[in-house]
């Protein structure tokens, strides 16, 4: 089924770009000072927002659609873990976000790492329902 493919696939490429800020990219960033640390997180979390959040917004609606045309639940569950990255991050990440953005580059300091910190820790649960989406996926489509 060709939407389940595509819900698979977008999801797949959700969790790996997740995975790859929570590795990689993260770690990499806090090894900076203060000041680059958080030169470093704005553009970052600009260019990356926009990528996951249509990634995940994309992978739930193709989703829903291989639901529909199989009529299996399974696929429902996939969608949902999908989307859950959506009420996530405007309910319990965008407080950090938003302090995080309002600071200056040239204000940046211990509070701001931990901010920084405390975000990396809260976007791996984005990267976690997405994982557990993609795997969702990849049952549905496997049985």
């Amino acid at each position: 089924m060709l939407s389940g493919q595509i819900a698979l696939l977008l999801a797949a490429v959700f969790a790996g770009a997740a995975l790859y800020v929570n590795l990689a990219e993260q770690p990499a960033r806090l090894t900076l000072e203060d000041r680059a640390l958080l030169a470093e997180w704005k553009p970052s979390y600009d260019r990356g927002k926009v990528m996951q959040a249509s990634l995940a917004l994309l992978a739930t609606l193709v989703g829903l659609l291989a639901a529909y045309e199989s009529g299996r639940a399974i696929w429902l569950l996939g969608a949902a873990l999908m989307l859950a990255s959506w009420p996530y991050t405007l309910i319990v990440i965008m407080p950090t976000n938003r302090a995080l953005q309002a600071t200056p580059i040239d204000s940046a300091g211990p509070e701001t790492r931990l901010l920084i910190e405390k975000w990396g820790r809260l976007h791996a649960m984005r990267t976690a329902f997405s994982m557990a989406g993609t795997l969702a996926f990849l049952w549905a489509l496997n049985a």
